[in-house]
């Protein structure tokens, strides 16, 4: 064998057995990686490991000390603890503070919350955002608070001070679409005492007494333009100030009233 083929065998033996190792690398991680995904022992030892370092780091400081709470009026201190169910001396790194969020987000009252974490004490936050009862709702003679996105609150609720009264069946999922129309003239929305929705497709709207004050019929459709009418009326010929049982805006270029007579008898009239 020439000189030549002795150098060529030279180099070329240890890339063979550099190959032959790499070949043998890639089986055995190929192997180890089925066995694994198989038996799933990676997660199971990272497991392992992050329950045994929240034990360790719980003896050492890491303990829950106190839960606080902002933003409570309506929500009941023990109904959060409840939901959340936060022990002192659980290890506050092993909390998860999205399960919370979600615990807190579900109670009846809370519209929004957000919770944090923060040490030395060692403290969770829990702050929430209250819903606002902007109406009652009568149906089948049992009454509901409903909050400013017309859903019902369900919880049981004593009013504190005068509200809107709607009525009538599928009342709530409608009352925001003609709120947002009456809210543009505060003074004549706030001498409203009852919104009736009648039969799933319209309102009758009851202003200054519930037993007593004048009906208005709004119309099914246009109910904007029926609204600026009222305003319009209410504020050049004072209507909602007279003897009146109802306002008809159902008709488009007409408006028909009912005046109540000295005795008793109802006189129809239009405009």
């Amino acid at each position: 064998m020439t000189a030549d083929n002795k150098i060529y065998d030279v180099v070329v033996w240890p890339y063979r057995l550099i190959g032959n190792f790499l070949l043998l690398g890639a089986m055995w991680l190929l192997t180890f990686g089925v066995i694994t995904v198989r038996h799933n022992l990676v997660g199971k030892q990272i497991d392992s490991l992050l329950s045994e370092l929240y034990d360790k780091t719980a003896v050492f400081g890491w303990g829950l000390d106190d839960v606080t709470l902002e933003g409570r009026h309506k929500t009941t201190l023990s109904s959060v603890l409840n939901a959340v169910n936060l022990k002192r001396g659980d290890n506050i790194l092993e909390l998860n503070l999205d399960e919370i969020h979600a615990k807190v987000a579900a109670l009846p009252w809370v519209k929004s919350a957000t919770v944090t974490r923060r040490y030395f004490p060692n403290v969770i936050h829990i702050s929430i955002v209250e819903k606002e009862v902007k109406s009652i709702w009568q149906y089948n003679q049992e009454f509901y608070p409903i909050d400013e996105d017309g859903q019902i609150i369900e919880t049981e609720y004593v009013p504190q001070k005068d509200l809107l009264l709607i009525i009538g069946q599928g009342a709530p999922e409608h009352f925001n679409e003609i709120l947002r129309i009456m809210e543009k003239d505060k003074e004549l929305f706030g001498r409203l005492k009852a919104a009736n929705f009648i039969s799933n497709r319209r309102w009758d709207l009851i202003f200054d007494d519930i037993e007593h004050g004048v009906t208005v019929k709004m119309p099914e459709e246009n109910v904007e333009a029926a609204w600026k009418k009222l305003v319009k009326l209410d504020k050049t010929r004072g209507i909602l100030k007279r003897k009146l049982t109802f306002i008809d805006l159902r008709l488009k270029n007409k408006v028909i009233v009912r005046l109540n007579t000295k005795n008793g008898a109802a006189d129809n009239r239009s405009e």
